[in-house]
């Protein structure tokens, strides 16, 4: 099979699930139009996060614009069997007091509101992947790959329309604890490196996360052993697609919701 053939039947096979396979830098992303969209965000989602296998590092920066309270949220850490970053955009649908902001549901933002956003993801200083795009929610998963939230640094960095909005997000930052000289605002863009996060992490017990990372671990490295043949994760993945299908779902639950557990069955 031709690489553009396999590519093209993963993305399909990735399209129920919300992601596609982005060949430059060998990991799954989100697309633009995943059905995530349509529910969200809430800070239920963080807390609950263990539940489903998924312990990362979270940084939620919330800030008022345009007669708006705004979130944009970033994680790094393991999902499932997979070490992953996101980037999160959204928005309320009016001006919110800081009690309110992890009771809110808040809304992805819509086309008009995309922003260019980028991140590098880096595991105890090597790099994993970097990626960019305009986007609601930006992500990237290395599939197979084992670690714990506190070896990754990601770096960020988000471009803004407006001064202002700018301004806003940078004074969120600086008052969750970040200094000046952390931050990059050059003109519309900021950036800054999320290594040891400054927002309150969702309470999750010692012993649980560990055995959910032990079994994270045992995951990656069943996947690594019964894949070791491929070099890449194209053909890891259709590998497991047609021979384990089961293994093939468990390693594409980068995230998880009601609505996921109703696409299952179309595989």
């Amino acid at each position: 099979m031709e690489l553009c053939e396999k590519v093209r039947l993963l993305d399909e096979l990735l399209s129920p699930f919300g992601f596609y396979y982005c060949c430059s830098q060998d990991i799954i992303t989100a697309s633009l139009d995943a059905w995530q969209r349509e529910f969200g965000y809430g800070a239920l989602f963080d807390r609950t996060a263990p539940h489903f296998n998924m312990i990362f590092d979270c940084e939620p920066v919330y800030f008022d614009y345009n007669g708006q309270t705004w979130l944009i949220e970033f994680w790094k850490g393991q999902y499932g069997m997979n070490t992953g970053g996101e980037i999160g955009i959204y928005c309320a649908d009016r001006l919110l007091s800081p009690a309110e902001y992890e009771e809110t549901f808040f809304q992805s933002a819509d086309d008009c509101q995309l922003l260019p956003v980028s991140m590098s993801l880096f595991h105890k200083g090597k790099q994993l992947f970097t990626i960019h795009d305009c986007h609601w929610w930006l992500t990237g998963f290395s599939v197979g790959h084992y670690s714990e939230p506190e070896d990754l640094t990601m770096r960020c960095s988000v471009t803004f329309p407006g001064c202002d909005m700018a301004e806003a997000f940078v004074q969120s930052l600086l008052q969750k604890g970040y200094s000046r000289c952390s931050l990059c605002w050059s003109g519309l863009q900021v950036s800054f490196t999320l290594s040891a996060p400054h927002s309150r992490q969702p309470v999750k017990g010692f012993h649980y996360t560990r055995w959910i990372q032990w079994k994270n671990r045992l995951f990656c490295r069943l996947y690594q052993r019964i894949t070791h043949p491929f070099d890449c994760t194209l053909d890891k993945i259709l590998y497991l697609y047609f021979y384990l299908p089961f293994a093939f779902r468990h390693s594409v639950r980068f995230r998880k919701n009601k609505r996921q557990k109703c696409r299952r069955n179309s595989l």
